[in-house]
């Protein structure tokens, strides 16, 4: 994998896995004050989040990258089929 496809791969692996870190461990407030959404977080956790994001995000990509370098899943040969 080059760098370019590289960064890209992480990008994507890292908005994937903050989308899924977001509601986890989400609490409602339970005395909302005039002017807040009901259904606000009363502590979002959002540090803890990116940090966590940043780290799983890094070892999905070692992975991803090692598959792809390793031609243990191959969409060359595929092609060629194709052609």
């Amino acid at each position: 994998m080059d760098l370019v496809s590289g960064i890209v791969v992480y990008v994507i692996l890292w908005w994937w896995v903050l989308f899924m870190a977001l509601p986890v461990g989400v609490r409602r407030d339970d005395a909302v004050q005039p002017g807040n959404d009901a259904g606000a977080p009363k502590k979002p956790m959002l540090a803890i989040k990116l940090v966590a994001t940043t780290l799983i995000a890094a070892v999905l990509w070692v992975i991803i990258d090692q598959i792809i370098r390793s031609d243990l899943i191959s969409f060359r040969e595929m092609i060629k089929d194709w052609m």
